[in-house]
């Protein structure tokens, strides 16, 4: 979803859908929707008063948001439509695009915590794609390379021809690649015979209680799907996956997710030294140049620092010494994204169906944490 520094990262998936605005369903922990309705804390009054609006001016059918605060889910609403005259709610599910994976990136580091694997481990001991099986780059690659977008891999071998490639030996570029960690995905399903969505389900969803996430389509899926939404009318290229895929279509309530999100934060399920590795930038992607017009954007020309990456399976920015973990997720009608500030707790989740939804994500994201150089970023 977001406009990096260093890369647009984007899938093309499309579904026609309309718009029109629903009142948001809302939930905190402990209380009734009634009870929250005139919830203000957090920018959640702002958020009320306004989303109505940003869905309209933007053309995005519906979106869900969650807040975070003292590590804790602080309260979750979801505005607008999921599909043409059906409101979205608490139980609608959001194909959140490339957010899929960190939670794919979290299955491997919690099997690598519990020693069933190793980060550093050769691939190719276990598996090698038949494209590259004749490539020596091959032997290189690792769950590590994998996590952090490392491999040499394009996004996805349809750009390359239909066939996977090694463009340049791995661990000595960033490279946004989707097929890297379907690359770890099929590796870990080998490694421990195991199909990789029942490891993700075993390790993530069920220890963490995500009851409404899968990477395949279900039959519970019924009646609850967020449709895309967006200005041209094209197929989707697989509206619910038949198979997992470990970068992308996965589909989950904002609840789940940001059970997820808390859960990271918490640091659930790693050993220290994993969990530190997870939030390290591996490579600093950010120009001299792109630094400059960020901090003048911001208001703080001269006067700020700032350094962002790839840690394993999320971003990692480091602004005035605060660090930032977020992620984005971008396919055709489908704009998500999630972040949280480690040293302070909070953090925020927004899911959308709708080609705009950048826009509104924005906006939500400005209300709900202000930081003038965090912004200038997106």
């Amino acid at each position: 979803m977001r406009a990096r520094i260093w890369g647009a990262k984007a899938l093309v998936v499309a579904v026609t859908s309309c718009v029109s605005v629903i009142p948001a369903t809302s939930h905190k922990e402990g209380q009734s929707v009634a009870q929250t309705a005139s919830a203000t804390k957090d920018g959640r009054a702002e958020l009320d008063a306004h989303v109505a609006e940003w869905l309209k001016e933007s053309d995005v059918p519906s979106v869900a948001v969650a807040y975070i605060k003292d590590r804790k889910v602080a309260w979750t609403a979801v505005y607008g439509e999921q599909s043409p005259g059906v409101a979205a709610t608490e139980k609608t599910l959001y194909n959140v695009a490339s957010l899929t994976k960190p939670i794919t990136a979290e299955t491997i580091l919690r099997l690598a915590s519990q020693r069933k694997l190793s980060l550093d481990e050769s691939i190719s001991q276990i598996w090698v794609d038949p494209d590259i099986k004749d490539d020596p780059y091959s032997k290189l690659l690792t769950p590590r390379l994998c996590l952090s977008h490392q491999t040499g891999f394009a996004n996805w071998r349809r750009m390359t021809g239909g066939v996977l490639k090694i463009r340049w030996k791995p661990g000595t570029q960033t490279g946004y690649s989707g097929e890297g960690y379907n690359y770890v995905g099929a590796f870990a399903e080998r490694k421990l015979a195991t199909p990789f969505d029942a490891l993700a389900q075993e390790m993530v969803l069920g220890s963490i209680g995500m009851k409404d996430t899968s990477y395949t389509g279900k039959e519970w899926f019924s009646g609850r799907l967020a449709v895309p939404h967006g200005p041209r009318a094209e197929k989707p290229i697989d509206s619910v996956a038949t198979k997992w895929n470990a970068a992308d279509l996965l589909r989950t309530t904002i609840g789940d997710y940001t059970k997820f999100v808390v859960s990271v934060m918490r640091n659930e399920g790693l050993t220290p030294t994993i969990a530190a590795e997870r939030a390290t930038i591996t490579r600093d992607m950010v120009k001299p140049q792109d630094l400059e017009k960020v901090c003048r954007e911001a208001g703080e020309a001269g006067q700020c620092t700032m350094t962002a990456g790839m840690g394993l399976g999320w971003e990692v920015d480091m602004m005035n010494g605060v660090k930032i973990l977020d992620h984005g997720g971008s396919d055709w009608g489908v704009k998500t994204m999630a972040m949280f500030v480690p040293s302070q707790g909070i953090g925020v989740v927004v899911f959308t169906n709708g080609e705009n939804g950048t826009e509104v994500i924005r906006k939500i994201v400005k209300t709900l944490y202000p930081n003038k150089l965090y912004l200038a970023k997106m």
